[in-house]
């Protein structure tokens, strides 16, 4: 007993460290409240992504034992046609020790058919030359060139390259370390996924003094994000047919080559050839010279993927600029055209005409973007000082007010909206909302008329400064909001609060939409879903069409939801609210546990912390 309450004291005091006492208590109230006492010990026993914790989830479900060794070579034996595996490693005066480490890694692969084919590029080190003469006359999977003179990091990656004789390539550092079972998951997805192009992996960080620390549990393909730090990075593996057909590794991107090359292979993939395998099957060696430290270490690469985002975007014919963004990741900023579309700005008026006050005037006073209207929908409020502010407003600043004396439900009120919308594009905003940046509908639009394209969402904050909506992780409650409570100086999990990305849904708070795709798909669903998720509904309904949901941290509201939260707590006290949540989980079961924009390592609330078990096998 001393021992958990310990336990419990510590993982406390770690998030306390992180997010300070009253993101923590406030955390732990809504848990409370939502899952009682037992949720809360739940979330103590299993909170936090420190070191120390992550040390114990990989004991517990990222080591092998025998067993599962032996499971994996059975599994190896029954694969049909065994692809071969070409392991790249360029090398330039690696610590020799490290560097032994690194090729040990691949030697020690439970899956058998690879080759490592390394090009070292000119080591003024003599104890290099030694070790790859060695390891080249005691494995025969082991080729090596030695190129004559230094040609960085691209350079030697094609003369690595040229070796090649396998069907894929995986990109390997020359310090860096494969898990013995790294080789067979590649293997597996290849098996699965016979047309893939380019694979990739979760990731860890390492060093001699703390071992694994830091892992990254990606998502799926996601082109949004991957236009905003190179999330495939490592494990990285590559069709090798694609790779001399895009000529390789460019010189002049050293430092990000590996971006550069995953952005000129995606140009030839359909996202279907795109794989991600949720597990770590990378340690990223941290020391002062390695960019797994922080970008900074290297700041030549930064502007180098700055440059091979810039590169793609043109080769694609688009017309965006490319920014440093924070922290060390890109800004896409796309053009608007030259004549702007109409945005209907769609706002249900409740009963609090002060709140409806406060959002028009930040739109009209604080909005760059100068092609919209406003359509404000009265859904039969009786309060005198609305219906008088309403009157008022009417014709003002291009804003019209439509009447429906309908019981409430916003999915209803929404599709009455947009049918008297006159935009080519709806932006559904609530009331309670406020304007803090005059670019906000300038960015939703020029998110929204890319192709593909669905929904695009704002990032929303708290009257305290705290992130209120980040955009919606699925999970057992349906959907969470993405790094609620988070205090504004922090960029989130891998930066993932401060980059534009596709998720899976995003809330109607803020919703920007082309018209006549909302129409496509008959608006939001007010039969079955008339107090809460119409818009997760609709979200997950516009990935099942075939478009992607954009968020971007760029465009910036104030949303002030404590108004809201009376009318929330009586929703969940209603039964209309339960059987909601079973309509969800019912029609979305799967999807809701596997959010392609989440990872299965990581907690269904949307946290970002380890999820203790994993969702996924080990073997």
């Amino acid at each position: 007993m001393f021992n958990a309450i310990k336990q419990y004291l510590s993982r406390l005091l770690a998030r306390v460290r992180r997010e300070g006492w009253k993101q923590t208590l406030r955390k732990a109230l809504t848990v409370l409240h939502d899952e009682g006492l037992r949720g809360l010990r739940l979330r103590l026993a299993t909170m936090s992504n420190s070191a120390a914790d992550y040390a114990e989830w990989v004991r517990r479900y990222d080591t092998l034992d025998a067993m599962q060794r032996e499971r994996i070579s059975e599994r190896i034996a029954g694969f049909a046609n065994p692809p071969l595996i070409s392991v790249l490693m360029p090398c330039f005066n690696p610590n020799p020790e490290w560097f032994r480490e690194a090729i040990e890694s691949v030697r020690g692969q439970l899956y058998p058919h690879w080759e490592l084919c390394i090009a070292d590029d000119a080591s003024t080190n003599p104890a290099i030359r030694l070790i790859l003469e060695e390891y080249n006359q005691c494995d025969p999977r082991i080729k090596v060139i030695f190129r004559k003179e230094n040609g960085h990091i691209s350079a030697s990656s094609n003369s690595a390259l040229e070796q090649v004789t396998g069907k894929y390539v995986a990109l390997l550092d020359h310090d860096d370390l494969l898990p013995e079972h790294a080789l067979f998951w590649v293997a597996d997805a290849i098996t699965w996924h016979p047309d893939s192009g380019v694979i990739y992996s979760d990731e860890d960080k390492f060093d001699t003094i703390n071992g694994r620390f830091g892992p990254y549990f990606k998502c799926d393909w996601n082109h949004d994000l991957f236009l905003s730090q190179n999330m495939v990075s490592h494990l990285g593996v590559y069709r090798t047919s694609l790779l001399r057909e895009v000529g390789g590794f460019r010189i002049g991107f050293e430092g990000s080559q590996d971006y550069d090359l995953a952005l000129r292979c995606i140009e030839r993939l359909e996202p279907r050839q795109i794989i991600h395998i949720p597990r770590v099957l990378y340690h990223w060696r941290v020391h002062a010279d390695s960019t797994a430290q922080s970008m900074e270490a290297k700041p030549y690469a930064l502007l180098a993927g700055q440059n091979a985002i810039a590169n793609h975007l043109n080769r694609c014919g688009v017309a965006a600029t490319v920014e440093l963004g924070d922290p060390t990741g890109y800004r896409v900023r796309y053009a608007l055209p030259a004549e702007l579309p109409l945005v209907s700005i769609l706002i249900l008026a409740h009963s609090r005409p002060e709140l409806l006050r406060q959002c028009i005037s930040s739109i009209v006073n604080r909005t760059g973007y100068t092609a919209y209207e406003i359509l404000i929908i009265d859904s039969g409020s009786d309060d005198p000082a609305m219906q008088l502010y309403l009157e008022n407003l009417a014709g003002q600043n291009n804003t019209r007010v439509l009447r429906d004396t309908e019981q409430f439900n916003s999915a209803a009120l929404n599709n009455f909206a947009v049918e008297h919308a006159k935009g080519e594009l709806v932006c559904l905003l609530a009331d309670d909302t406020e304007v803090i940046k005059p670019d906000w509908l300038g960015e939703l639009v020029s998110i929204a008329l890319q192709p593909g394209v669905g929904a695009v969402g704002a990032r929303l904050w708290s009257p305290d400064d705290t992130l209120q909506h980040g955009g919606m992780i699925l999970g057992t409650r349906v959907a969470s909001y993405a790094h609620k409570h988070m205090p504004r100086r922090y960029s989130g999990y891998f930066g993932r609060a401060a980059l534009i990305q596709s998720l899976s849904a995003i809330t109607s708070a803020c919703l920007l939409i082309r018209r006549d795709i909302y129409r496509s798909l008959e608006g939001m669903n007010d039969s079955e879903l008339k107090m809460a998720f119409s818009d997760v509904d609709f979200c997950l309904r516009l990935l099942q069409a075939g478009y992607r949901n954009v968020w971007s941290p760029y465009a910036e509201l104030s949303h002030h939801e404590s108004a809201c939260l009376r009318y929330e707590n009586a929703v969940r006290e209603q039964n209309s609210f339960a059987s909601e949540v079973m309509y969800m989980q019912q029609r979305y079961g799967p999807l809701l546990l596997n959010d392609p924009a989440y990872n299965p390592n990581l907690s269904l609330d949307g946290s970002f912390d380890l999820a203790w078990p994993p969702r996924i096998q080990q073997t």
